[in-house]
């Protein structure tokens, strides 16, 4: 065993009097296989931060929730000119299925729209997701109030031109003046203003747009104004099941319902989707996977660099030690012992190529997180990865020049030095 620590230090030593005697050989070899395990590991660390976010975010929502709309949320087996036919679902639908479906805590009508300009006074904030739903949104959605409160039954049913407001757009409109119950102009019209949100900050995903650059309002006031069959209005039924239910038995009891009421024959296939939140964490997770495979891909190229770089460097390492591996032999170092000296040189020299790549993701990590809202993460398996493969490749780039040092003739080596 010392005999190995003895190999490793001296094998340690050979690799930093490379660097040092020549500086820009070794740095040039070993910039492929920094360049390779930034890549790799940049990659991995920007998806697995990406990743953390997402699933931190939707644990705010219940990954129970349905959805129940004309549209897909996700991949279908369902012709896009077929999908294009699908009726879009209505309000009456929704109050059918509130009042018949069994094992629904919750569920409210929504309509996703397009962006709107607001006013307030002097004041104009643009772009604004618009987010037009019935009161239950509220229970549903788990939101928070800065001040104010969210809008009641009485006021969703009756469409009243009231307006609960997002963080930011209370922040652009009003700026430190108390919004509540001050009046503001959208869709050519005045809304009062009855509660404020609190901030949530930027999320990775939100369905439907970012709260704090939201406003909500009740659904039934587009309803009045546009009807049922606006272009600029897709219309979804939103439902929350009690805990711990049968999701596949109650996405069944939806379906049923829905073609019972809708007239669907036997044999017809659904003219409606019905997408749970859990199923879009999948098709997220799918994503992921994708990306990070191909990082893997584009990376290893630049790791098949920086290997060819490593073994280059060490066969004119061995063409350069000749003559001393020549004198190692003949005062009785075995053929192994040659072989992991040089070994052990490569591997060394690929780690440290490694740690350098791996300075380099920790750096802009460090920036990117200051800079923008969104923590990056430099995980410790994301290290422990790097180094890994690091010492592989340099395991893989220096087995035939050490094992070609390791075959040296000792009589002809000291000879060659002569």
């Amino acid at each position: 065993m010392l005999v190995y620590l003895r190999l490793l230090k001296e094998s340690l030593g050979f690799a930093m009097n490379a660097l040092r005697n020549n500086k820009l050989r070794t740095m040039l070899s070993l910039l492929g296989v920094t360049i390779g395990i930034f890549s790799i590991i940049a990659v991995l660390a920007a998806v697995d931060s990406l990743d953390v976010q997402i699933k931190r975010d939707l644990n705010t929502l219940d990954k129970n929730t349905v959805y129940v709309t004309s549209i897909s949320f996700g991949p279908s087996d369902v012709p896009k000119w077929k999908r294009e036919q699908f009726p879009k679902v209505s309000f009456e639908e929704f109050q059918f299925l509130k009042t018949s479906l069994t094992n629904i805590e919750n569920s409210c009508f929504q309509y996703f729209t397009s962006n709107q300009n607001i006013k307030f006074e002097n004041n104009t904030v643009k772009a604004v997701n618009m987010v037009p739903v019935t009161s239950e949104f509220d229970d549903i959605q788990r939101m928070e109030f800065l001040d104010g409160r969210f809008f009641n039954e009485s006021e969703s049913s009756s469409g009243k031109q009231v307006v609960v407001l997002g963080y930011e757009i209370a922040k652009g409109l009003f700026d430190n003046v108390n919004p509540i119950g001050k009046q503001i102009r959208m869709y050519g019209q005045r809304f009062i203003v009855i509660g404020v949100t609190k901030k949530k900050g930027e999320s990775a995903i939100e369905l439907g747009g970012n709260d704090d650059n939201s406003v909500f309002f009740p659904s039934l006031f587009l309803r009045r104004i546009y009807g049922d069959n606006n272009k600029i209005l897709l219309p979804v039924v939103v439902l929350k099941p009690v805990k711990g239910a049968d999701m596949e038995a109650l996405k069944g009891e939806i379906s049923q319902k829905l073609r019972n009421f809708r007239g669907v024959k036997d044999g017809e296939i659904n003219n409606f989707f019905i997408s749970v939140l859990s199923g879009f964490t999948d098709l997220i997770d799918g994503v992921i996977g994708n990306m990070k495979l191909g990082g893997w891909v584009i990376s290893l190229f630049s790791l098949l660099v920086g290997g060819f770089g490593i073994a280059n460097i060490m066969f004119v390492s061995v063409k350069e030690r000749t003559n001393l591996i020549g004198i190692q032999k003949s005062l009785g170092a075995k053929n192994k012992f040659i072989l992991f000296q040089f070994l052990f040189e490569a591997i060394i020299l690929c780690v440290i190529g490694g740690i350098i790549g791996l300075f380099l993701v920790w750096v802009i990590a460090i920036v990117l997180t200051k800079f923008l809202e969104f923590e990056f993460v430099l995980s410790f398996a994301n290290i422990i990865l790097g180094t890994s493969l690091a010492a592989i490749i340099g395991l893989i780039a220096g087995i035939l020049p050490a094992i070609s040092a390791s075959r040296l003739d000792p009589v002809e080596a000291i000879r060659s030095g002569m």
